[in-house]
């Protein structure tokens, strides 16, 4: 049982803010040590999916760097591989890409050179864990046309981000929202995609013809009725980091145990590229309480309840308690931080006090 992977890492981050200015969303560092993207990349290795192709397009540069050698996730080898394909100007192209579907369309030579007779389709912005040949088992079970990983939210989440789905008993796809303001349904779709290669070439022909841009839209809706499209419930951890606030509960989520215990203690491994840095130092009088504290961080101050990443300084006499440090941050001595995200390679002058309100997480960028 074969399949090919791809990773859709190339949509706008607006809904990230000050963040996505320098980075790609399928970029931001989750849980100290790791980048969305190592989530999903890990979970293709770990299902014997030996050729994947990451479709980037925003603000890729950070992207493209923490790709630049495929070993850290075991795709250094003589067939198949990582692939990264940027919007390419051809003499009978010249557009960027325009929707998911346009991505795929694109990109459709990579699809017919291949021999693997399903794909796998997966956002870069997904933090989870799944093997995908259990979800192939399960597509060819039902005689599935698509099949789509969905995950149950508890009732009374908003789920206007999203596209909700509605099933029957036999989990087939009977409804879909995308992005609906309102909705009585919990099951929203994961936007990972089950297809067999030939059906997904045909398909994308479809859109090339028709110029329909989006897979949502163009593929998943319209196609609702003419195929048999199921849902896949995936259990366990599961979050989507595309906005600010989702971003900030995600990595909030790996200071429980049974997160931390779900995806780093467990096989299999989530991998990621591995910096050559010291153990974190922490000097006398600091104090650390419920916090992931990476490698190559020094800390003076005193931590609570929060995540600091790779090679922070935190000064004397400092209080920082839920905030998300990224890398490479310099932080006084005296500061006081709480409800925060302070952006890499900032500079927190001595002294400074910077307090978000509880709910609505203040970004630091300076």
């Amino acid at each position: 049982m074969k399949a090919l992977g791809i990773i859709l890492a190339g949509g706008n981050g607006r809904r990230m803010r000050e963040l996505s200015n320098k980075r790609a969303v399928a970029a931001m560092p989750v849980a100290g040590s790791y980048r969305a993207i190592d989530f999903v990349l890990s979970n293709m290795t770990n299902s014997q999916i030996g050729k994947v192709a990451v479709i980037t397009q925003y603000s890729s540069r950070s992207l493209n760097e923490h790709l630049s050698s495929s070993k850290w996730w075991d795709f250094g080898r003589k067939q198949g591989g990582l692939f990264v394909f940027n919007p390419t100007i051809t003499p009978q192209n010249n557009e960027w890409y325009r929707g998911t579907a346009d991505a795929l369309a694109q990109n459709l030579n990579f699809l017919r050179d291949s021999h693997e007779p399903y794909v796998v389709i997966a956002p870069g912005d997904g933090v989870y864990k799944v093997d995908y040949n259990k979800v192939i088992e399960y597509h060819m079970q039902k005689e599935a046309d698509i099949t789509v990983v969905c995950k149950k939210l508890p009732a009374g989440t908003d789920v206007s981000r999203f596209g909700v789905v509605e099933l029957d008993e036999d989990m087939r796809i009977t409804g879909f929202e995308e992005k609906p303001v309102i909705s009585e349904l919990n099951t929203v779709s994961c936007g990972i995609y089950i297809i067999r290669r030939r059906l997904l070439i045909s398909l994308l022909e479809q859109c090339e013809e028709m110029e329909w841009f989006d897979f949502v839209r163009d593929v998943l809706m319209r196609q609702r009725k003419a195929k048999r499209i199921y849902a896949y419930n995936l259990k366990g951890y599961w979050a989507n980091i595309a906005t600010v606030d989702a971003f900030y509960q995600c990595n909030m989520d790996f200071l429980k145990p049974e997160v931390r215990q779900e995806f780093f203690y467990g096989f299999p491994e989530i991998y990621t590229k591995v910096d050559d840095n010291p153990p974190a130092k922490f000097n006398p009088g600091s104090f650390v309480e419920n916090s992931l504290v990476a490698s190559g961080t020094i800390i003076n101050g005193t931590i609570k309840d929060s995540v600091i990443f790779k090679k922070v300084f935190v000064g004397g006499n400092c209080h920082i308690r839920n905030c998300i440090i990224l890398n490479d941050v310099s932080i006084g001595d005296g500061v006081a931080l709480e409800n925060c995200i302070v952006e890499s390679r900032t500079k927190i002058m001595a002294g400074t006090q910077i307090k978000g309100e509880e709910g609505a997480v203040r970004i630091v960028t300076h």
